[in-house]
């Protein structure tokens, strides 16, 4: 199975995801989510048909690395 072309990366220590995507073996930075109403902000400008639904809903095309799929910010316990 070939990796998901949309590539969620772990909570940065100041908070937010780099959202990557990857076309031809290449990736593209979209820029930095710090919720899901940006991810699909991102989708949408690069034109991915129905971004909300591909973020909400269960796609194999986000892949979620580094923790829990739609978490942008650590909660207090997980700092400490």
């Amino acid at each position: 199975m070939e990796h998901a072309p949309i590539l969620v990366h772990r909570i940065s220590a100041s908070g937010g995801r780099r959202v990557v995507i990857r076309v031809r073996g290449i990736d593209t930075v979209l820029g930095v989510a710090y919720s899901d109403a940006d991810l699909i902000e991102f989708l949408r400008r690069i034109d991915i048909p129905d971004p909300d639904e591909l973020v909400l809903g269960d796609s194999e095309v986000i892949a979620w690395q580094g923790g829990k799929p739609h978490v942008y910010a650590e909660s207090p316990e997980e700092s400490e």
